[in-house]
Order: structure tokens, then sequence, then C-alpha cells
């Protein structure tokens, strides 16, 4: 053998030896499969949990966007309900008895019913 070269057993045994140089027994090398297999379900798990809270996430995303819509429709209904009630009401207006008579044109002082029902 050459002098200042290890030799091959030594480089191999040197290569799968934990920090240290210490050589691993067959039960660290068990204790390490396991921590890599418990390792991986942990992972998959994570993945697994993370991907149902994404979809749940879409869902309600959907949900309220369907909402948010039928809200829409509802303000335009309710935006041309309050039009044509404002028309009709400027019609009745310009002919309504009670408004044309000249007694009621003078303002008449009527009590505020939010101060009325405060305790004096």
């Amino acid at each position: 053998m050459s002098q200042g070269l290890p030799a091959a057993g030594s480089v191999l045994q040197r290569s799968v030896s934990a920090p240290g140089n210490q050589p691993q027994s067959p039960e660290d090398d068990d204790r390490k499969v396991r921590r890599r297999e418990k390792n991986r379900v942990a992972a998959q798990r994570s993945r697994k949990k993370q991907t149902q809270k994404a979809d749940k996430l879409h869902e309600e995303y959907e949900c309220l966007e369907q909402e948010n819509t039928v809200l829409r429709r509802e303000i335009g209904k309710l935006t041309e309900e309050l039009k044509h009630l404002s028309e009709a009401l400027k019609e009745h207006e310009k002919m309504c008895p009670l408004l044309l008579c000249p007694m009621n044109l003078v303002p008449v002082l009527r009590p505020d019913p939010v101060t009325s029902c405060l305790p004096r």
C-alpha cells in the first residue's frame, strides 16, 4: 500500500459515518429511517391540510361571488323602484289637494318624535 493514502475501507466508512467521524450503528440507521418516514408522513399530512384549506377558501369565494351578484341585482331593482316611486310622488304632488290647500302652506311646528320620547 502507498503511504499517506487512507485505505479504501476507511474512506467508505467516513462517507456514511455521522458528524464527528463516529461510525453509525444499525440502531442509528433505523432511527434515521423512522425519522425520515415520520417526516415524510407529516409533510404529506401538511400538504393535504393546505390543499383542503385552499379548496375551502375557493368554495367560500364562489359563494361570496354568487351572493354579491344577487345583491347587485337587488340593488338594481330597488334603484328602479325608487326612481319609479319618486316619479309617482312628483306627479301626485302636482295635484294633491292636501298639498295645494293654503292652510298647509303655513309651517306647523310638530314635536320631534325623538325628543318627545326622551325623559325630561
